[in-house]
């Protein structure tokens, strides 16, 4: 193939797979807006990427300062990549989104080191005396500022409609991913969230090579089951980010599904982690595995 003919090669081919061919009255170049989506995700990756490089350069001593700041960053990056798989969701089903998540999920276990950019985990931590409450609050705090500050940055990207897809998604009203009743709803994040702790947990405890991935993927398959339900948030920072305020929910309903019952599953998680059942199962287990 010659120099000269390998661009129209190239066209072809991304024609065919689908990257190009759209309309390029509503699509820039005639991508896919899928590309696009994707790219914005990518985008926010390495913009956290480079905001953790900063904390960790600027603040060398693990102090609260820096604990806050990773928080407030892990926070921001996971509010605005779910923002775009809200977009993903919408356009190419849940398959794609799950897909997605997954993807992103076992990425950030491998960044976000010991912040969680969620706020019952280091509520977790106050509840078994791991962590004082004035601590517990102050990055509870850092994740909610994160999160209530992450929209005008994805506005800015959405305002550009470089896609169909975000055509005006900037400035639309948001509507409730609730779609029970508000005490199924709460019922609903406090189980799975529950679920998904005590997973997570045992996985941890049992620590073997692909742990990780099976955590992700339980926890992604409880996002699933949930999505249709309360929208399988299990995350008070990010419910807050993407949908307080939204028609469909009042602040009392948004509080008492997405922060009291996600929190009261994980906090639940706690204590059945702890019992003697699970206990004696990580004790038996441990055994096998030295035998």
């Amino acid at each position: 193939m010659n120099a000269q003919g390998f661009p129209k090669t190239l066209h072809r081919v991304l024609r065919n797979v689908g990257v190009l061919g759209h309309s390029k009255k509503r699509n820039i170049l005639g991508l896919n807006p899928l590309v696009i989506s994707l790219s914005y995700i990518s985008a926010t990756l390495f913009l956290a990427s480079y905001l953790r490089k900063q904390v960790h350069s600027y603040i060398q001593c693990d102090s609260l300062t820096k604990q806050l700041l990773l928080e407030a960053v892990a926070t921001f990056e996971l509010c605005a990549s779910c923002y775009e798989l809200i977009i993903v969701a919408d356009n190419w089903g849940v398959g794609a989104y799950a897909l997605f998540l997954l993807l992103l999920t076992i990425y950030w276990s491998t960044k976000w080191e010991n912040s969680s950019a969620c706020p019952y985990c280091p509520l977790e931590e106050a509840f078994v005396g791991q962590r004082t409450w004035q601590s517990t609050l102050n990055i509870i705090g850092a994740q909610l500022i994160a999160a209530l500050l992450t929209f005008p940055y994805v506005q800015l990207l959405w305002a550009m409609e470089l896609v169909e897809t975000h055509k005006d998604k900037a400035y639309e009203d948001c509507t409730a991913d609730l779609q029970v009743d508000m005490v199924i709803g709460a019922i609903v994040e406090c189980a799975l969230t529950c679920a998904c702790r005590v997973t997570s947990k045992i996985l941890t405890e049992k620590s073997f090579k692909f742990s990780g991935v099976v955590d992700a993927a339980f926890s992604t398959a409880m996002v699933v089951l949930a999505f249709n339900l309360s929208g399988g948030y299990f995350n008070p920072a990010l419910a807050t980010s993407l949908k307080l305020g939204c028609e469909g929910n009042t602040v009392l309903e948004h509080i008492l599904v997405y922060w009291i019952g996600s929190s009261t599953g994980a906090l639940l998680s706690c204590v059945i982690f702890e019992s003697n059942a699970v206990q004696n199962f990580l004790k038996r287990s441990k055994e096998a595995k030295d035998e």
